[in-house]
């Protein structure tokens, strides 16, 4: 059985973390499927999917490593061509990745005790996001 629903919601700036775990394990709940997999899955470029610990210290290490790794004064050819200054945010989108696969056992999210599924606004701007959730079993 496939059971397909999309989450959706404003982000509002580059760096915002958003913990999507309790939104994913409601819609693995409303699919009955007790095993499997749901997959999940960024619409857009710029913004990006990841497992971590949701805490304060980790909510801003991750988007400061992403920053330092990638920055926004680096020089893009992106932004040469499109003049919108966000030619960091789709590299640091496509280092993390935009989706994740999870598995579902007992009906609920296989997930370590301290980790949850985030999404990464990396865009410059705030978004209307679409995350399409997957789940799949029986």
């Amino acid at each position: 059985m496939v059971f397909q629903q999309e989450l959706t919601f404003q982000s509002r700036s580059h760096g915002e973390i958003r913990d999507l775990t309790p939104d994913v394990a409601r819609v693995v709940e409303e699919s009955g499927i007790r095993t499997g997999i749901v997959h999940v899955f960024n619409v857009g470029s710029t913004g990006a999917l990841t497992t971590m610990e949701y805490e304060p210290g980790l909510k801003k290490d991750l988007p400061g490593f992403l920053d330092r790794l990638i920055p926004e004064n680096g020089s893009y050819q992106h932004d040469r061509t499109w003049h919108d200054g966000n030619g960091h945010s789709h590299l640091q989108a496509s280092l993390l990745g935009p989706s994740l696969t999870v598995p579902v056992s007992g009906a609920g999210l296989a997930l370590g005790t301290w980790q949850q599924i985030i999404h990464v606004e990396c865009d410059v701007r705030p978004h209307l996001r679409t995350i399409v959730v997957t789940v799949q079993g029986e």
